[in-house]
């Protein structure tokens, strides 16, 4: 199930990738969805706002993780392209070995100052205990998470995108009973919701080791392939670590962007959850774009297809866009029936919040895919400067927003903080990508 994607034309082999990336990215998106729609249900809204308030901290951490997996993994997808299998065995063992590494100091880090965290992002004293209650639990199965990630763009390196799929499924529904049992059955309230979304990422992680081991030859490792390597390992951290704090500063951003929310109450809090949720579903299309990217440039990168990635670009930006158009007109017309999903009391108050957030972040759709596009392509090729670049735009933009609707307490400003990190973080990248991508043009042609 292994493509090579340095061969044929590009829209049909990124349009081939890309499906099982859509359905996995929106499976995906269920662990925190359905966590959030049954603790609104049956626990209540101070419960979900509780939830809500940890989004950004878990983005923050776990988004540093998921930027370190991914960037351990640039050089299996360059190496793959370029047939050299034991060098991609060796990279797949070096990722192994340093994910194992920062999971343990970044699960014991995220313990011990979570309640510094709260206490910084000033999170409501009603929902203080909940928010710590559900983020703790979440953080010690940091290691379940990680191994999920980390096999998925194991796969997704080799070009595989469909077994990290099934396996996502088996585990999302698995997440669903679990939060039913937990929290309906056995009154858990926000830790059940955790520990189901915990056990869920580690079966899925579990299954795919289990499937490597026996049918993926390309990545089955031997001993010898574990044993530390310090040149390869200087190598992929030096791709992955400028990754991983890209994710990082975007995060903080958004816990600005969370504090300045918090100051309005527990209620706003609860709507822009709600409506942050209905954001995170439909937009998972741009990030799987971005991973289709990132592994088309890996793979083209390592024979040297410049060409290839710019045509492959182009039909990105193409599918992207009209996606984003015709995402906004939807969510827009059926938004009503969307946010009733997480909330059974204070309907109105919340959609009325809620309904701002829509607008105002999905008419800015289309340049929160340029984003995706460009910063995972320029990665998949080696150049992690730029888009952690991007992210530092991203972060200037985000925080400036954010502060000021913080003085002026405001939810409107809250919402345009997004707005303006996505229109000046899009134009940075999509500009910086032509800039660089026509000066390698000319040195082909010297």
């Amino acid at each position: 199930m292994e493509l090579d994607m340095t061969k044929g034309k590009p829209l049909g082999l990124i349009v081939k990738f890309i499906i099982p990336l859509v359905i996995g990215n929106l499976f995906q998106q269920m662990y925190n969805m359905v966590d959030t729609i049954v603790v609104g249900q049956f626990v209540g809204v101070k419960a979900l706002a509780a939830v809500g308030a940890t989004g950004t901290i878990m983005f923050l951490i776990l988004g540093f993780m998921q930027g370190l997996t991914t960037g351990f993994t640039v050089l299996v997808s360059q190496r793959f392209g370029a047939g050299d299998i034991e060098g991609v065995k060796k990279s797949v063992g070096a990722a192994a070995l340093l994910s194992v590494i920062f999971t343990v100091v970044m699960t014991l880090a995220s313990v011990a100052g979570m309640d510094g965290i709260l206490v910084i992002m000033q999170t409501p004293a009603d929902i203080y205990g909940m928010s710590r209650e559900y983020i703790v639990i979440i953080c010690i199965g940091m290691g379940c998470t990680v191994l999920y990630n980390l096999m998925a763009s194991v796969l997704r390196a080799v070009g595989n995108s469909k077994v990290p799929l099934y396996f996502l499924i088996v585990s999302a529904l698995t997440n669903i009973v679990l939060d039913l049992v937990f929290i309906v059955c056995f009154q858990m309230g926000v830790a059940g919701a955790a520990w189901a979304t915990v056990i869920s990422q580690g079966l899925s992680g579990l299954l795919c080791i289990l499937y490597v081991g026996k049918r993926v030859d390309t990545l089955r490792l031997e001993r010898r392939h574990l044993t530390a390597d310090v040149h390869l390992m200087r190598l992929q951290l030096s791709i992955a670590l400028p990754m991983a704090f890209q994710f990082s500063i975007t995060a903080v951003g958004t816990i600005m962007v969370q504090a300045a929310l918090n100051m309005l109450g527990s209620m706003a809090v609860a709507a822009y959850t709600a409506a942050s949720k209905v954001e995170q579903l439909v937009t998972q299309p741009f990030l799987a774009m971005g991973m289709t990217m990132a592994t088309y440039a890996g793979q083209n990168k390592g024979v040297n297809a410049y060409g290839r990635i710019r045509q492959g670009a182009r039909c990105a930006v193409i599918i992207s866009t009209a996606y984003a158009l015709a995402v906004f007109v939807l969510i827009m017309l059926v938004r009503h029936e969307l946010i009733a999903l997480f909330v059974s009391e204070n309907l109105a108050e919340i959609e009325r919040y809620a309904t701002v957030y829509l607008f105002l972040c999905g008419s800015c759709f289309t340049p929160l895919g340029l984003i995706f596009i460009f910063r995972n392509l320029l990665q998949g090729c080696g150049f992690a400067l730029i888009p952690t670049m991007g992210g530092v735009v991203e972060l200037v933009s985000r925080g400036v927003v954010a502060v000021v609707a913080a003085w002026h307490k405001s939810f409107v400003g809250v919402c345009l903080a997004n707005v303006c990190a996505w229109l000046t973080a899009g134009i940075f990248l999509w500009v910086a990508y032509l800039l660089l991508f026509r000066k390698i043009g000319k040195e082909d042609h010297l």
